[in-house]
């Protein structure tokens, strides 16, 4: 059913009690304070679509921000699609990134700790899907490393790697211009978030 073994163990039961995990209103308001960071850096942004959303608390942020904001999703666990459908605000298409086929551009294009569990040998495709996807602005907030490395997930192995995504993106796309970026360091006293760097990129 899936093309490689992290789709199937995100679509799975793993998938589920990570579903379960990540709903709190102490999670979002560190998502609403980390994107009002990166939206201030941007302009004109009506429409945005995330790749791997969970149930949606990075995307309920945006909401916040920008109240008219069009949303969009593409979710591999049914279990998190049905809680993004409960929202009620978000087109979601509940399938693999990798067997998205990007419908139309949106203002934004953005994952959040999400390219770090793919497979790094169909990053370049997903790259492809976000630049294909993006009217302007692509927003990777994943953890950085300066070369590719696997670290070992919750005594699983092979699904989690840290790579400079950005830069990936730099390089394979010369129209993309970083316009900011920053981290999130796990022991803020406010807003927390797990030591993700955000990095910012634009179209020129």
């Amino acid at each position: 059913m899936y093309k490689t073994p992290q789709e199937e163990f995100w679509a799975g039961s793993f998938g589920d009690e990570y579903t379960d995990r990540n709903q709190n209103e102490k999670l979002l308001s560190s998502n609403t304070a980390l994107f009002s960071r990166i939206i201030k850096k941007t302009s004109g942004v009506k429409s945005v679509i995330e790749f791997g959303p969970n149930v949606g608390l990075n995307l309920i942020a945006l909401m916040r921000l920008i109240p008219d904001v069009e949303l969009s999703a593409v979710e591999i666990n049914e279990k998190a699609c049905s809680a993004l459908r409960k929202t009620g605000k978000v087109q979601v298409y509940c399938q693999s990134i990798l067997d998205f086929k990007p419908d139309r551009k949106r203002d934004m294009v953005f994952t959040k700790g999400v390219l770090i569990h793919l497979s790094p040998e169909v990053l370049p495709a997903v790259y492809e899907k976000m630049y294909e996807s993006s009217a302007r602005y692509i927003c990777v907030a994943e953890y950085y490393n300066p070369t590719p490395v696997e670290i070992n997930y919750r005594g699983h192995g092979e699904r989690l790697f840290k790579r400079d995504f950005a830069g990936e993106l730099l390089d394979k796309y010369p129209d993309l211009r970083l316009v900011d970026y920053g981290f999130s360091y796990h022991r803020d006293p406010q807003f927390p978030q797990d030591d993700i760097t955000w990095f910012l990129l634009e179209k020129v």
